[in-house]
C-alpha cells in the first residue's frame, strides 16, 4: 500500500499543471488572517477557505461559544467583499433574506429593496430556526445564485458564498434542513470542545485584545484576486486513479457488493453532486497547500465533511445509533486508493 501510494503521488507531480503560487500567497494569508484570532480552529479555518475556493456553501454545526460566528466574521474581515449577517428566528419571513418590492408614492411605481442575501458573504445563524418557507427562499439563493420577488429574477454577486451555523443541543423550535437544502451545502463541519490547553490559550487570547496588543489583520483579499485564485484550484490536477478513488467512495453508498455492511445502512446514497463536491474540494485543498496536484491523504481527509450530510441511514440503523459520519468512516478503510 506505500508502495502504491508513492507511485500515486509520483504520477500526480509528473502529470500536474503549471504552478499555481502567483495566487496562493494572498489565499495563504488570508487563512492566517483568519486563524490569528481563534484558537484550536485550524481545521475549521481550513474548511472555510477550501469552501470559499471551490465556490460551495458551508454549514458549521456545533454547541454555542465555540467562536462559530466568530470564524466567519474573521473570514469577512479577511475579504474586500460585502458582508452580512442573518439571524434567523421562528417568525423569519422569506422578503427578510430576499427583499422586497416598496411602492415609492412619490414616483408612483413599486421598487424592489434587495435584501441581506445580496452580498458575497452571507452568515446565516442558527438556520435551522428559520421556517421552511425561509429555507426554500435561501435554496433557490445557494443553488442558482439569485433571486426570484414578483415575478422578476435577480442575479447575486459574484462572488457569493454562504455560511450558516447550527446549534447541535437545542432542538425546541427549530426546523430540521430537509435533505434538498443539506445538499447543497459543500460541506457540514462539525465543531467540538476544546482541551484543557486550547481552553488556556482563549483566555490568553481574550486578555490580549482586551489590552490592544493584538497585532492589526493585513490586506484584505480583493474580489477579484479570490475570482483568479477560484480559476488555479479548478486547475489544480487530479489524477484519474484518484478520479477513480473518489468515485469508488461514493458508489460504495450505493452498490452493496463493495461493503454490504455499509450499503444496507443506508436509505439514501450520495448524489452524483457529492462527487463533484469531493473532487473540487481536494482541489482546493491542495491549492491552499502550494501544490498543483491532489493527494489521496486530501481526498481522505475531507470526505466525512462532504459525503456524511449527504447519506440518510435507515430507521433501524439509526435506531442502533449507527450515524452518517461512521458509515462514511468504514468506507474510508474499506475503499482504498488503487
Amino acid at each position: 500500500m506505500l508502495h502504491q501510494d508513492a507511485t500515486l503521488r509520483a504520477s500526480a507531480r509528473a502529470e500536474s499543471a503549471p504552478s499555481s503560487a502567483s495566487a496562493h500567497g494572498p489565499v495563504a494569508d488570508l487563512k492566517r488572517t483568519v486563524e490569528a484570532g481563534l484558537v484550536g480552529r485550524t481545521p475549521l479555518v481550513e474548511r472555510l477557505i477550501v469552501a470559499l475556493l471551490a465556490g460551495g456553501h458551508l454549514l458549521v454545526e456545533g454547541p454555542p461559544g465555540l467562536a462559530k460566528t466568530r470564524a466567519v466574521k474573521r473570514l469577512s474581515g479577511g475579504l474586500e467583499c460585502s458582508f452580512s449577517r442573518i439571524q434567523c428566528t421562528p417568525d423569519l419571513m422569506p422578503a427578510d433574506l430576499t427583499g422586497t418590492q416598496v411602492f415609492r408614492p412619490e414616483r408612483g411605481l413599486f421598487e424592489f429593496v434587495e435584501g441581506p442575501v445580496f452580498h458575497s458573504l452571507v452568515l446565516v445563524d442558527e438556520i435551522n430556526r428559520a421556517p421552511p418557507k425561509v429555507q426554500s427562499a435561501l435554496l433557490e439563493a445557494m443553488a442558482e445564485a439569485q433571486v426570484t420577488a414578483g415575478g422578476v429574477t435577480y442575479k447575486l454577486p459574484d462572488p457569493f458564498m454562504v455560511i450558516a451555523t447550527q446549534n447541535s443541543i437545542e432542538h425546541e423550535g427549530t426546523f430540521p434542513l430537509p435533505e434538498a437544502q443539506l445538499d447543497r451545502f459543500l460541506m457540514h463541519v462539525l465543531v467540538a470542545m476544546p482541551d484543557a490547553a486550547s481552553e488556556l490559550a482563549i483566555l490568553d487570547l481574550v486578555e490580549r485584545e482586551a489590552s490592544g496588543t493584538v497585532a492589526a489583520p493585513g490586506h484584505p483579499l480583493r474580489a477579484a484576486d479570490l475570482l483568479e485564485a477560484r480559476r488555479q484550484a479548478a486547475r489544480v490536477h487530479l489524477s484519474p486513479a484518484l478520479k477513480d478513488y473518489i468515485v469508488r467512495l461514493v458508489m460504495a453508498t450505493r452498490d452493496a457488493s463493495v461493503a454490504p455492511d455499509v450499503a444496507g445502512a443506508i436509505e439514501h446514497a450520495v448524489s452524483p453532486r457529492g462527487t463533484l463536491a469531493l473532487a473540487a474540494s481536494s482541489k482546493a485543498k491542495a491549492f491552499l497547500a502550494g501544490r498543483d496536484y491532489v493527494l489521496p491523504e486530501d481526498v481522505a481527509d475531507l470526505a466525512p465533511d462532504i459525503l456524511s450530510h449527504r447519506i440518510v441511514p435507515t430507521w433501524r440503523a439509526a435506531a442502533e445509533g449507527v450515524t452518517a459520519r461512521a458509515l462514511v468512516a468504514r468506507l474510508l478503510d474499506l475503499v482504498r486508493p488503487l
